[in-house]
């Protein structure tokens, strides 16, 4: 550490070199990340000392958290969800599985789950000593329910169903995992991450939330197609015995019990996806949404149309396909099958999937010479 601070010239010159190291947005097409909207980085700024940890201090904030989960739970027709921001998918998916084993109550618990789920779930299996079952997925990339049946057991304390893979952009038979887990008497959570600030925008979509009965959680991050600044997950929950089985003692707090991961919580992108949320309503979300889904479905177009074949139609923006290489400075991804991986999030505009299409036709023509 410096002996002598530094000016504040000097300070900001560093920190802008360091910044033009980051890749340029326009070029990111393989993240479920975005510019946050602008509303979410005004509330930000207006929140940034807030603590959501000690709630009683921040009391504003804190019911703004609530009326958060209180839109998102209308969002999916549970007008009485309950649940907390977290800071984004993976802590809600470890918090699920927390609720999922203490309310099982079983000694040697496992977790039914898709080949497809999320990284998040093999940390939290580790941290929470869970066996993990993978399940197969059929040809469409989406989870085979006969499969989820096959592995059912006593010892089975939770299934999951992803609402929006993060590979392939497909929904899973929520429906019917729903079904299963209801009959079966077992914890059902929905990892909607990404989905759940799509699919309910979209003129028809598969039901994926609380509209189904054996639903018993969900996960979305606000940070993703919520357009919040980051970090801003949510965890929400049918049941508020099922949250409260996580309760912990905090006798020094303004409040005496917390059930969340984190103690320190920032208030502020809490707020920044509220806003956003508030802001657009969901005339515009269904807006930005549609405009999405267009580039997706560009794009898709005009790789085929270079002979580029996609790996399946998704559900949701997300476009997969045969691999082959992509000149620079593009940034994309590719899934562990190999196939290119696109995000057609909202800063990836028609204009920038134009310019990518022509940055493709030339390779390809370099190629065809």
């Amino acid at each position: 550490m410096r002996k002598t601070g530094c000016s504040e010239d000097e300070l900001f010159s560093f920190l802008a070199q360091k910044k033009k190291l980051d890749l340029a947005p326009r070029y990111i097409l393989s993240s479920m990340c975005t510019f946050p909207h602008p509303v979410a980085v005004k509330a930000h700024c207006m929140f940034m000392e807030t603590n959501l940890g000690d709630p009683g201090l921040f009391r504003g904030t804190s019911s703004l958290e609530q009326l958060l989960i209180g839109r998102l739970g209308e969002l999916f027709h549970c007008s009485t969800a309950c649940g907390y921001a977290t800071s984004g998918g993976t802590e809600s998916n470890i918090q699920a599985l927390r609720i999922a084993r203490a309310m099982s109550g079983k000694e040697r618990p496992n977790i039914i789950l898709p080949e497809s789920a999320h990284f998040s779930f093999k940390k939290a299996c580790d941290i929470l000593g869970l066996e993990s079952r993978p399940v197969p997925l059929d040809p469409d990339h989406r989870v085979d329910a006969g499969k989820v049946a096959e592995a059912i057991d006593r010892n089975t304390c939770c299934i999951i169903g992803v609402a929006g893979t993060t590979e392939y952009g497909m929904v899973d038979p929520i429906s019917e995992l729903a079904g299963l887990a209801l009959d079966h008497g077992i914890f059902f959570h929905v990892d909607a991450a990404f989905g759940g600030l799509v699919l309910p925008f979209l003129p028809v979509s598969p039901p994926f939330d609380f509209s189904l009965p054996g639903v018993t959680s969900i996960a979305v991050d606000p940070h993703k197609m919520g357009m919040s600044t980051i970090p801003a997950g949510c965890l929400l929950l049918r049941n508020q015995e099922d949250l409260c089985s996580l309760s912990v003692d905090t006798p020094y707090l303004t409040v005496k019990q917390e059930f969340t991961l984190s103690g320190t919580r920032p208030g502020a992108p809490v707020v920044g996806a509220l806003a956003v949320l508030e802001y657009l309503g969901r005339e515009g979300m269904e807006a930005i949404v549609a405009g999405c889904m267009e580039s997706t479905r560009r794009l898709i177009d005009g790789m085929e149309s270079f002979g580029i074949s996609r790996e399946v139609t998704p559900d949701v923006n997300v476009a997969t396909f045969q691999p082959v290489s992509v000149p620079p400075p593009w940034q994309v991804s590719y899934t562990r099958n190999g196939h290119l991986r696109i995000i057609c999030m909202p800063h990836v505009h028609a204009g920038i999937i134009e310019s990518f299409l022509e940055a493709i036709g030339e390779q390809y023509a370099e190629t065809a010479d």
